[in-house]
């Protein structure tokens, strides 16, 4: 970030120019990771609830990127749905066996018009180790949820470890092993 001096009085001002090459190589490298994520996974799920057995799940999630009119940002739509074990989603009201959820990806945040297990939206604030794996951190009705996920061997497989805290208590710990089924047309 560039910093300039002005005579005299001793005061700095910092050069947006910096500032705003920074914003654009991050959001690039944003966008390109979701572009990555765009097509039809199997999700092969572990749960570990507070003392429980831990619980297998399989899922479908289609991932797709939204037409829009802003060029500014990038909306995504996420479908997911089971087509077994429904009694997983008895047991487990947060969760749905299917659904949806249009979140936009706005700087370093994707907004969301739900959240993860609740129907309120929500702001994830998203964090990249590298250009395979992001970090998204989320808090909503007293949620705290952190996300890891990487892309592995060139965008075959999704590894997803999520922590999901409630009223500062660690409730949930999911392990997802995901297999790219179709990618976009």
């Amino acid at each position: 970030m560039a910093i300039s001096h002005t005579s005299g009085i001793g005061r700095t001002t910092k050069s947006s120019v910096g500032i705003d090459r920074l914003r654009i190589d991050f959001d690039s490298s944003l966008r390109r990771w979701f572009g990555r994520n765009i097509g039809l996974w199997h999700s092969k799920r572990q749960y570990f609830f507070d003392e429980e057995e831990a619980i297998n799940l399989e899922m479908y999630i289609n991932v797709s990127k939204l037409i829009q009119s802003d060029l500014e940002f990038e909306s995504y739509r996420f479908n997911w749905w089971c087509e077994d074990q429904k009694d997983f989603f008895i047991k487990k009201p947060n969760y749905k066996s299917e659904g949806e959820i249009t979140a936009r990806l706005q700087g370093h945040q994707l907004i969301r018009d739900c959240s993860y297990l609740s129907d309120s939206s929500g702001i994830s604030n998203i964090r990249q180790v590298d250009e395979h794996e992001l970090i998204f951190e989320s808090n909503y009705d007293n949620w705290h949820v952190l996300e890891h996920t990487r892309l592995i061997d060139q965008d075959k497989f999704r590894s997803r470890t999520i922590y999901s805290w409630f009223n500062d208590k660690l409730k949930i710990v999911e392990n997802h092993h995901e297999i790219r089924v179709k990618n976009p047309n």
